[in-house]
């Protein structure tokens, strides 16, 4: 008997019938001798209109009363799985992100996970009961609940396989497998087999959609091995693990967009030691995730710092600049919000040279301006115009020959 953590998203249950196969393929799996645990996401398109419904009622919704109202499409989902299955002679439970023993700290809309509690889950299991958990959620240390951020069951799903130290993880989807770029965007991308922990973390941190990359970076501090497939047919998916040798063979492994950025310039700020740090310092707090940075050499006493955030953040991120850059003496803030991120991947960077001057020459042939660059052991990410950044993508596929994989 195997212990089998599976997450289904939103488009996998997005309705009732596509439910009640969801359902089928649990069944299935359980009655193949296995002991099953099931994450499920709210139905495709709930979240999104749970949070205009909140827009709409409050311009600034607290995210305390967010966390409340987002919950709630996990919570309709796994009492509807769970009574698919019972409606097939499946005894199925379901588990809000707390009754599984999910433990946050206490940041609202982006809480991490700070420990869970198998307890009761394992209790379910030995009745031989498949039980279906609200991803996306759980609980901080006075019950209140909160969510993990946008993908947040796929961390659900590994977390919980970790915790109850599961044979196998399956993530399912809407796509079956990592692919070397958007299939939507790039047609003749190829699906890739096994990718490691480092690749599918720097893809997901670049805009593929596929992962959420807090998922993957759990899933390699805890060595959780998982599969991406999809729930709409039964081919293998792409396995991601930990790097092997072979795997450096393959220079670039993916090309990633990410079209939810802003480019953010805060401008004419004191140049002394200490102005830099308190601008980041003082996004840290607001718990802005800040990407690529430029600071440009200073003259005349001043500087420009440039960087990247998500443009869900860029309100916070103005509003915790103002009071700073009075503080030090003066700067303005600009967003460009019109920006998009392509990023390259692989880990073969670490042994090839000259993929920065494919990348760039393959742009620049195709008359695409690059605005920032930033470079990892294993990427290397631009900022362009977001009306050539699906253009830029195709470039740079056929650049390195991903079509050939």
């Amino acid at each position: 008997m195997a212990r089998i953590v599976q997450k289904y998203g939103g488009t996998s249950v997005g309705d009732v019938e596509r439910i009640k196969k969801v359902a089928e393929r649990i069944k299935g799996t359980r009655d193949e001798g296995n002991e099953v645990v099931v994450v499920v996401s709210a139905r495709a398109g709930v979240t999104n209109e749970l949070i205009a419904r909140a827009k709409a009622v409050c311009p600034d919704p607290s995210e305390r009363e967010l966390d409340q109202l987002l919950a709630i499409g996990e919570q309709e989902t796994i009492a509807l799985v769970a009574m698919a299955l019972q409606g097939i002679g499946a005894d199925a439970v379901s588990y809000t992100g707390a009754q599984a023993g999910i433990f946050t700290d206490k940041v609202h809309t982006k809480a991490k996970i700070q420990g869970i509690n198998p307890k009761p889950m394992e209790k379910e299991l030995k009745a031989g009961r498949i039980i279906i958990v609200a991803g996306f959620q759980g609980a901080d240390d006075e019950g209140r609940i909160t969510t993990l951020g946008r993908g947040g069951s796929d961390l659900t799903a590994i977390a919980l396989a970790a915790a109850l130290k599961a044979d196998k993880c399956e993530i399912y989807t809407d796509v079956d497998g990592v692919y070397t770029a958007d299939p939507r965007v790039v047609k003749n991308a190829k699906k890739i087999p096994e990718i490691s922990y480092d690749e599918m973390l720097e893809l997901a941190s670049s805009g593929s959609k596929v992962m959420q990359s807090r998922s993957v970076e759990f899933a390699a501090k805890y060595d959780v091995v998982f599969e991406v497939r999809s729930s709409f047919n039964h081919n293998p998916g792409t396995i991601v693990k930990k790097e092997v040798a072979y795997m450096e063979k393959v220079v670039v492994r993916g090309v990633a967009v990410d079209k939810d950025q802003a480019k953010v310039i805060v401008s004419n700020i004191v140049d002394k030691p200490g102005s830099a740090a308190k601008v980041f310092r003082a996004l840290a707090d607001a718990s802005v995730l800040v990407d690529m940075i430029v600071q440009n050499v200073g003259r005349h006493g001043v500087a420009n710092l440039t960087f990247t955030v998500p443009q869900t953040d860029t309100r916070k991120a103005v509003k915790a600049l103002e009071p700073v850059l009075a503080a030090i003496g003066g700067g303005q803030v600009a967003v460009h919000e019109h920006i998009a991120k392509l990023s390259v991947v692989g880990v073969g960077m670490k042994t090839h040279s000259g993929v920065a001057a494919t990348l760039f020459q393959s742009l620049a042939e195709a008359g695409i301006n690059i605005e920032l660059i930033s470079t990892s052991e294993i990427k290397i990410s631009v900022v362009i115009d977001l009306d050539r950044v699906e253009e830029a993508a195709r470039v740079a596929h056929a650049a390195f020959h991903l079509d050939q994989v």
